[in-house]
């Protein structure tokens, strides 16, 4: 009886030790993502122009862009790219992603902003 309840305490310890390790662990983790900084594409940029100053978009990005300014709907863009349609959508998708904006009207709105657009 006393050999299987020092098993039962020595199983329990090791339980404990691990058990702290994975809390100081998440602790140090935690602690590391908390000092770092987001920074959006859109976000205001210092004066000493030490950052680009506008959201890197691709070619087709830029045409995607274009089209929706003029006010084409995807399929129609995707027509006139000659793509599929679920291509637009995602080049619509990194655009919303990269000017940080959720609709249409607020993505052609940040690009006149930001000169990607005349």
């Amino acid at each position: 009886m006393m050999k299987s309840m020092k098993l039962e305490f020595y199983l329990g310890a090791v339980a404990l030790v691990f058990v702290f390790m994975g809390i100081w662990i998440g602790c140090r983790v935690n602690v590391r993502r908390e000092n770092l900084e987001v920074v959006s594409p859109s976000t205001a940029l210092p004066e000493n122009g030490s950052f680009i100053t506008q959201p890197i978009i691709s070619k087709r990005e830029e045409e995607v862009l274009k089209l929706m300014a003029e006010g084409l709907s995807n399929q129609e863009i995707a027509d006139r790219l000659f793509v599929s349609l679920n291509t637009v959508k995602t080049h619509s998708s990194n655009l919303f992603i990269k000017l940080d904006v959720k609709r249409r009207t607020q993505a052609i709105h940040r690009a006149r902003e930001l000169g990607l657009l005349l």
